[in-house]
């Protein structure tokens, strides 16, 4: 569908699932369920509350990598989603959602 090629069947299998929505991997905590055992794993974190990503300019702590990266953009001005219609630019894809909106 989307041209990749892999060298494992497995590794096929996996990605495969990002274009079929099958998300076989289900939390036992809640009613979220992910295409990718990783993606579980990660989330999981939120429920048993570990925090192993830790913010370099104030030692504040997150579950989840991604969570770090959006913060860290508070400390480094990054503003990387640009208004496509306006010199405008955002931290995070959320703020420019709402942006576009008005």
């Amino acid at each position: 569908q989307c041209g990749k090629v892999f060298s494992q069947k497995i590794i096929l299998k996996n990605h495969l699932r990002i274009h079929t929505g099958e998300k076989p991997f289900q939390c036992s905590q809640c009613t979220k369920a992910f295409s990718q055992y990783s993606s579980l794993s990660d989330h999981m974190r939120i429920h048993t509350g570990e925090k192993t990503f830790q913010c370099s300019h104030c030692d504040k702590m997150f579950s989840l990598i991604s969570s770090l990266m959006r913060h860290q953009r508070i400390h480094t001005g990054e503003k990387p989603y640009q208004c496509s219609q306006c010199t405008k630019a955002f931290p995070q894809n959320s703020s420019l959602d709402v942006h576009m909106k008005t």
